[in-house]
């Protein structure tokens, strides 16, 4: 069901260079990779880092053929609907990625036009201009905000399959994930009775029950953003989270183990 939450506001122009930003960031890291390194295989199941890096493209690429279709009448899908909406694509994405890394040796080049093509389709593009994408039509910011959003969930795949200095993240790009995935939790869960923060980016209340209205609210959940990131999209568990003590949680409506992942 379309979320009914009212969707947080993005600013165009830091969407857009948070976006660029973080490719750029992997652009980087690619053209320093080894062939044994591309051959490394990741947490997503059968996926190696070469594929990774092609899905990437692939997603950076999806601005510009969105913005060669019609403009849609309306946008259909708003923002928080995003992590609902992308399963039912989820194996047409993992054959088109798997063919564009098969047939592509050169992984640093085709980043390199990913980039340059990038910059040219946003150069006058207008940001509430409606985008026709997989599922629907989006305006142009909220899908960059989900580019942001794939591009650093992505990223944190990348840094955990080969060793060495992590790829950074862009502060804009890493804020608007952890902001989407939050509100998307609470647009789930629609309640007052759980505060979930996530320093230093979001704050969110969620869960049905007694709504809190001043002083310490009796359940809260606080982590930080790469490990909110990781339990959203089910690279971490929550029982996983709380051993490590990468999550604190305190109150009965505190465990959000039932809610997560909020997308795979």
């Amino acid at each position: 069901m379309p979320a009914k939450k009212r969707t947080r506001s993005y600013d165009p122009v830091k969407i857009r260079a948070a976006v660029s930003a973080q490719f750029g960031h992997v652009r980087q890291a690619v053209g320093a990779l080894s062939p044994d390194q591309l051959e490394l295989p990741t947490r997503l199941d059968g996926w190696t880092v070469r594929d990774l890096v092609a899905h990437l493209t692939l997603t950076v690429a999806a601005v510009g053929r969105a913005l060669e279709r019609p403009e849609p009448p309306k946008a259909g899908i708003a923002l928080l609907d995003y992590p609902s909406v992308t399963a039912p694509f989820a194996e047409a994405v993992a054959d088109g990625t798997r063919q564009l890394a098969a047939a592509t040796p050169d992984l640093d080049a085709l980043c390199a036009r990913t980039e340059e093509d990038l910059t040219r389709r946003l150069a006058d593009a207008d940001g509430s201009r409606v985008v026709d994408i997989r599922a629907g039509g989006m305006t142009l910011t909220d899908f960059l905000v989900t580019r942001a959003l794939e591009l650093v969930v992505h990223t944190d795949d990348l840094n955990a399959a080969v060793p060495g200095p992590d790829i950074p993240y862009d502060k804009q790009a890493l804020a608007a994930t952890t902001r989407l995935l939050a509100d998307a939790l609470a647009a789930k869960a629609p309640g007052g009775a759980t505060e979930v923060r996530i320093p230093p980016y979001a704050v969110v209340q969620c869960v049905e029950g007694p709504r809190h209205t001043r002083g310490t609210p009796p359940n809260v959940v606080e982590t930080d953003p790469l490990t909110w990131i990781r339990l959203a999209t089910g690279r971490l568990t929550w029982s996983d989270a709380r051993e490590a003590a990468l999550v604190s949680a305190s109150g009965e409506r505190a465990d959000l183990s039932g809610l997560l992942p909020l997308m795979a």
